[in-house]
């Protein structure tokens, strides 16, 4: 069975996924923000000999990324990330150093994901990279298609180019209000219903909820 577990990271309390099968030895890991040796228990309780096949960034904010290469040392696994957040990734140590944060520096990502690409995960769950930019240069939403029997189950890991009742800032470097607004009005929101939103900080929703409630989307 498909399962999500939220491992909360870190002093800007981010939202770090784990993505399993509960009959597979596997897992998927999406932004990995913080206290990686956290992370790994969680992952381990899931089973002592799990592999980490990927881990996706939605984007390369510090905040995202500062257990990266922990979990690249110690379990290994894929990393995926648009080229556009390239900058982002090099340089997050030292923008970290800003805002009073320290990160280990991130290794380099395994290979680019493009707009529209799939990857087939397990037999019955294929992802989807949706390209939605805005609140940094190269954001990407992961969409799992889930397909059970006759029904096919959907889950969104928006990063932070959605939240429950809000939307990604678009003030730091990259932003682009614009970009974030049509992005997510023109390839989120014309989703199923029924999908489920896990954001990069705060509570799951759904995109229902937010097409019919978010003031950010009613109102611009």
């Amino acid at each position: 069975m498909f399962r999500v577990r939220k491992v909360i990271t870190g002093p800007l309390q981010e939202n770090c996924y784990i993505v399993f099968d509960e009959k597979k030895s596997e897992c998927v890991v999406i932004d990995p923000g913080d206290e990686g040796e956290k992370i790994e228990k969680e992952i381990l309780s899931i089973s002592r000999n799990a592999t980490l096949r990927y881990i996706l960034l939605t984007h390369c904010h510090f905040d995202h990324i500062g257990a990266l290469r922990y979990l690249k040392e110690n379990l290994g696994g894929e990393i995926l990330m648009h080229r556009n957040e390239l900058g982002l990734l090099e340089n997050a140590n030292l923008v970290a150093s800003y805002f009073g944060f320290q990160i280990d520096e991130p290794p380099p990502p395994d290979r680019f994901i493009d707009d529209g690409e799939e990857i087939t995960l397990w037999d019955n769950v294929f992802i989807r990279a949706i390209f939605v930019p805005g609140h940094s240069p190269g954001g990407i939403a992961y969409l799992f298609v889930v397909q059970e029997k006759e029904k096919r189950d959907y889950h969104l890991f928006t990063g932070d180019i959605l939240f429950a009742g809000s939307v990604g800032r678009t003030d730091l470097p990259g932003g682009n209000w614009d970009a974030l607004i049509t992005g997510i009005k023109t390839k989120l929101l014309t989703l199923p219903p029924d999908t489920i939103v896990y954001p990069g900080h705060g509570p799951e929703t759904t995109i229902a909820r937010e097409k019919l409630t978010n003031p950010f989307l009613i109102y611009y």
